[in-house]
């Protein structure tokens, strides 16, 4: 059986493709962000409706211990966070996006893989990729040589 000579691969070509595919996932991750929004969106009115509706609620058998009103109140605390949450995920996704594609403050990208790692399971994917990619001595010399010139 014949040994197979090493296969000679220029590292900068496969940085810059792995940079491009985190760029395109990370707009990708924001679009699923604003998925996110619309489908927030969708349950309040969904709830409120529920909620607001006194006819689902006259025929209970034992009585509530607070109304369904004040409970949608503070159900409404968590609409907000989420939705806000999703918000600035997107944002801060299509911002890294941009500076992954121009090999620029790969600081605040990393900082951003770290937030998408919250996102379980695709957003701790693209998450520890980023890490792995960014943190690569080849790749850090590209951003300093991108940063320099």
């Amino acid at each position: 059986m014949t040994e197979l000579p090493p296969l000679t691969r220029d590292q900068r070509k496969v940085d810059q493709k792995h940079l491009e595919i985190l760029s395109i996932f990370h707009f990708v991750g924001a679009g699923l962000a604003m998925i996110g929004i619309l489908f927030i969106f969708a349950h309040y009115e969904f709830m409120h409706s529920i909620f607001s509706n006194p006819d689902v609620w006259k025929n209970q058998k034992q009585p509530l211990p607070f109304s369904p009103e004040q409970f949608f109140d503070v159900f409404r605390w968590f609409y907000l966070i989420f939705g806000s949450w999703f918000l600035v995920s997107g944002i801060l996704n299509v911002i890294s996006g941009f500076c992954l594609r121009a090999k620029r403050h790969r600081t605040f990208s990393l900082i951003v893989a770290g937030v998408n790692c919250l996102h379980i399971p695709l957003g701790t994917v693209l998450g520890v990729f980023t890490i792995v990619v960014l943190v690569r001595d080849s790749v850090q010399e590209l951003y300093a040589a991108t940063s320099a010139g």
